[in-house]
């Protein structure tokens, strides 16, 4: 019988979110050294249930080693994904299929990240190659949801998805390229923008590919939270080509064209079950409540064709770290001791190699089709997943790869298409399903509007607070 993890307690952070805990660090409410030990305790207190970090850090956090003065989240304890560079720390990427040697130098996002003033206190799990949709396997174990121990945190950054929705930190590293920072905040209650493409470094490498689905970001509980990491993160970087974002601290008063999509029939790919589209009709409702202009339209481009060519690139990505790993990797990877789904991904991309060129080309003018809807919308609402949260082993990286494929296409239909445009999307925690788990709903903007989901998001959360561990 699955628990709750609820890591919030009595001490130096209670139940503040990153903004409050760098206020009182500012003001000497709290110390910095506070701040770090209440962490690091949590973590201790919930990890063994949770399972969700993967190299502890605490010596250099209590030092300081990797933070960088000032910024305004100076001292927020966090964690980042265990798919960036840290120097001096392997990046193990989820799996046990590589050895993984110390890195010479941080990557360019974990830079960016800790120049917000953030202090680090290790690295966070994620599946192999952060492929499946979930944490089980048989090299990192399971990492398991704070709401409910029996379900799945969700994937890729499902490490930092349980430490921030148990409470541990208030912000995480997180990184998305097919709803990986969308699918747990769904899943766990919290808050997950995928930027746009470019707004911030990207995955190292990224940018040689044919088409740059991994975009960088963060886990929070709180828009505010959000709103600020993405305002300190520019002063370090940002893309001159699309307009910065500043601090955004509260709602537009702009109402929005706003357009969410009919329910697909039942056995079809991306069809909603009952609790996830009682959530799209109750926000709908909240939204025409809220005075914006609310449409239902019927789901616009072929899904089944879709998925077949964001597999066969997907396939790339997963035949390039298995088999051209000392390339891409600079480490050898034996292929013998890789998951089903992961050889099974590459396996489809050997055989379906010449189709690879036309795979990208369809997905270019699927992107293109799909942004042809903002010049009639100001925003696209779907949800994250068609789906509520399957417990653990739904995703069992000992099942076959066709039947994990059919079950991640079926769950995870939306988050894709944002990838695959660069625009922005974010996903808020608007729902509960009848089993008490969170159900996310996924909200989508032009590209480089990334501003005006951060507003939206600002006054659904205060029209509809949502839930948090200790408080559902």
């Amino acid at each position: 019988m699955g628990k709750r993890v609820n890591a919030f307690t009595d001490d130096a952070l209670g139940n503040m979110d990153a903004t409050a805990i760098a206020e009182a660090i500012a003001t000497k409410t709290i110390s910095v050294e506070e701040a770090v030990e209440a962490a690091i305790a949590r973590a201790e207190k919930v990890n063994g249930e949770l399972n969700a970090i993967v190299i502890k850090m605490y010596d250099d956090a209590r030092k300081g080693s990797q933070q960088k003065a000032g910024g305004g989240l100076y001292g927020v304890p966090t964690f980042i994904k265990d798919s960036d560079n840290i120097t001096g720390y392997p990046t193990q990427l989820g799996t046990g299929a590589l050895k993984a040697k110390p890195a010479k130098s941080n990557s360019k996002f974990v830079n960016q990240f800790l120049s917000t003033g953030v202090r680090n206190l290790g690295k966070t799990t994620l599946p192999e190659f952060g492929l499946i949709c979930s944490t089980e396997n048989e090299r990192w174990g399971i990492t398991r949801n704070p709401w409910n121990t029996d379900y799945t945190t969700g994937g890729s950054s499902s490490g930092s998805a349980a430490m921030v929705a148990s409470g541990v930190v208030a912000i995480a590293s997180a990184n998305d390229g097919a709803g990986s920072i969308r699918i747990p905040a769904a899943i766990c209650g919290l808050v997950g923008l995928k930027p746009s493409r470019h707004r911030i470094y990207g995955l190292d490498g990224g940018e040689a590919m044919p088409v740059q689905l991994v975009h960088q970001g963060v886990l929070t509980r709180t828009v505010r939270d959000t709103a600020l990491f993405y305002a300190e993160a520019e002063k370090y970087y940002s893309y001159a080509r699309i307009p910065k974002l500043g601090h955004v601290k509260e709602g537009s008063k702009q109402r929005l064209r706003i357009a969410f999509f009919e329910n697909l029939p039942a056995g079809k790919t991306a069809s909603q079950d009952a609790d996830t589209y009682r959530t799209q009709k109750e926000t709908a409702e909240l939204l025409q409540s809220l005075g914006h202009h609310v449409e239902q339209i019927p789901f616009p481009l072929d899904v089944d064709k879709m998925v077949n060519n964001f597999l066969n690139y997907y396939g790339f990505f997963s035949y390039m770290m298995s088999h051209w790993s000392r390339l891409t990797l600079k480490t050898k990877v034996d292929r013998s001791l890789l998951e089903p789904f992961t050889t099974g991904l590459a396996e489809r991309f050997r055989t379906n190699m010449m189709k690879l060129p036309a795979s990208i080309r369809a997905m270019k003018k699927t992107g293109l089709e799909s942004e042809k809807l903002f010049h009639k919308y100001d925003v696209l609402m779907s949800p994250v997943l068609s789906h509520k949260t399957p417990k653990i082993g739904y995703f069992s990286p000992q099942l076959s790869y066709e039947e994990v494929s059919k079950r991640a296409v079926d769950f995870a239909s939306y988050t894709g298409l944002n990838n695959v445009t660069g625009a922005p999307a974010i996903s808020l925690p608007l729902g509960l399903d009848t089993d008490g788990m969170p159900l996310g709903v996924n909200f989508s903007a032009p590209y480089g509007f990334d501003k005006r989901l951060i507003e939206l998001a600002y006054e659904l959360e205060a029209a509809k607070p949502w839930r948090f561990i200790y408080n559902a």
